[in-house]
């Protein structure tokens, strides 16, 4: 029984040996075809199945990266898994492909999670024309319905009230500000997208911002980043990961509801959102048989500019009173600016930040140092790619560090620090720098720019003018380092209290 036994241990440890050498030998092949096509720049040498995970730390992926960069120079090459991924960072590598060589960087890169919940479909994942229909058709609506007009304006504002009456039926007492913000901005989003916002105590509305803020927690998690290496092994592994592809199903099921419910009250003649006008758009294109617009692409270009609009802005404005309750001395400044210019009366408009100098400097700072999506989000090259002394090859993936651009020393003296006087000038006048782009730049730039923007300044001025803010703790004992910074920093936990002016 025993010779037995030990040759069928011994088979199977054969089988898996000659599985891993084959393996091996695959991705070693596959290193080398691409070398021959391609001239790709330095990096550490990869391990076969692995790549360069020893030298990426999954909890910490963009300080790994800027480790990295140290040793390689700002382009650099990491494999991950057998997949390279060509790594900018710094100002003059990312505005050189960027900007410089626009065209050629304007792919989508390959985004694990995104490929799996959406299948290639919406504006955010897609590539070629899939994706230049559905970008020129998305810029076009949000401007129609309100981007950069008096409309969404004015929307914003209503919003910054509900949000003020929240904050003052918290009598004074400490209170996490997470939901309240998440609220506010997903109103905002839902009713350019949806036509319609959502009472505060809505139990359906809660659910919803509840998956939101649980979805990108877990993706920037340690189990997220290692799913955006491995994606093939992760799928077949229990884990927190799973709880990612729940959530996807829950939050497309929310859009799914209204878009029937949209289907079903269309007036062509008067279109209400970004639903309807894509609902409209599918009737003029349905001979067509090129065309992207069906129900899969408007579910997921909905909840496309749900997602980013919602998290990024409203982690931002959580991450910016963090700050000012660090640095009152900022807040007390920006109030006497507000009093000066606004009045105690009158509600902030978009055409006194132009005014305001100070102020759109602060909120400019607030999202250089918080840096919400530091790795950014991944491009592609096009087409076979010269960039400086390499050859990238077509559809390599690009990772534009955001955050080594907002942090970089070149450009802003002294990076760590939060300084807002980094962006005046010696009159006290706003003054831009080229190397801020927090939503990043060239042609796949953040479509959602403008509404951000507004929403930053519309939200933090209204809070201001009629709220005095307030920390349980010593302005020295707030801690502003991320609570997480793989793909995207979050402000830890806190609680404020806001005392009505």
């Amino acid at each position: 029984m025993w010779p037995s036994v030990y040759r069928m241990t011994l088979d199977k440890a054969t089988v898996l040996v000659l599985a891993f050498c084959i393996a091996c030998v695959t991705c070693l092949l596959a290193w080398k075809k691409k070398g021959l096509k391609g001239r790709l720049p330095p990096g550490p040498t990869p391990l076969p199945l692995i790549g360069n995970l020893l030298q990426l730390n999954a909890k910490d992926m963009f300080r790994s990266l800027l480790k990295l960069r140290d040793t390689y120079g700002p382009v650099f090459t990491v494999y991950l898994s057998f997949r390279p991924v060509v790594i900018l960072c710094g100002y003059k590598a990312v505005k050189e492909a960027l900007v410089n060589q626009g065209e050629e960087f304007s792919g989508r890169g390959y985004l694990p999670l995104a490929e799996r919940t959406s299948n290639g479909h919406g504006v955010i994942i897609a590539n070629g024309e899939r994706w230049k229909q559905l970008r020129r058709f998305s810029i076009t609506s949000l401007r129609n319905f309100g981007m950069g007009k008096r409309s969404l304006e004015e929307r914003i504002q209503e919003e910054a009230q509900f949000l003020a009456v929240e904050f003052r039926e918290t009598k004074e007492l400490p209170f996490d500000p997470t939901f309240f913000f998440s609220r506010a901005v997903a109103n905002v989003i839902c009713s350019v997208v949806f036509g319609d916002r959502f009472d505060y105590k809505d139990r359906k509305f809660l659910t919803l911002l509840g998956l939101v803020n649980e979805t990108f927690r877990l993706a920037s998690s340690t189990w997220g980043q290692l799913y955006a290496v491995f994606p093939d092994i992760m799928d077949y592994l229990p884990g927190p990961h799973n709880q990612l592809f729940k959530n996807a199903a829950e939050i497309k099921k929310f859009a799914s509801e209204i878009i029937e419910a949209h289907q079903k009250t269309l007036n062509p003649d008067v279109p209400r959102d970004f639903v309807d006008c894509f609902l409209i758009q599918m009737e003029q294109e349905k001979e067509n048989y090129l065309t992207e617009f069906n129900i899969e692409n408007l579910t997921i270009t909905s909840l496309d500019i749900f997602f980013a609009g919602t998290e990024t802005t409203s982690t931002t404005l959580r991450y910016g009173l963090l700050l000012l309750l660090k640095y009152p001395e900022v807040a007390d400044t920006i109030y006497q600016e507000i009093e000066r210019v606004i009045g105690r009366t009158r509600c902030p408009s978009v055409e006194h930040r132009h005014k305001m100098p100070y102020t759109d400097a602060v909120i400019h700072e607030i999202q250089r140092f918080s840096n919400v999506l530091p790795m950014g989000i991944p491009r592609a090259v096009t087409r076979d790619t010269q960039f400086r002394d390499y050859l990238i090859t077509k559809g390599t993936s690009v990772f534009p560090i955001l955050g080594s651009v907002l942090h970089d020393p070149t450009q802003f003296p002294n990076p760590e620090t939060f300084n807002p006087g980094r962006f005046l000038d010696d009159r006290g006048g706003f003054m831009k720098n080229d190397a801020f782009m927090p939503f990043s730049t060239g042609k796949r730039n953040c479509l959602g720019e403008g509404l951000a923007r507004m929403q930053l300044f519309l939200f933090l001025t209204t809070i201001l003018q009629k709220f005095t803010l307030k920390s349980p703790k010593k302005p020295e004992e707030i801690n502003i380092t991320p609570e997480v910074s793989s793909l995207g920093n979050l402000p830890r936990p806190y609680l404020l209290c806001v005392i009505p002016r």
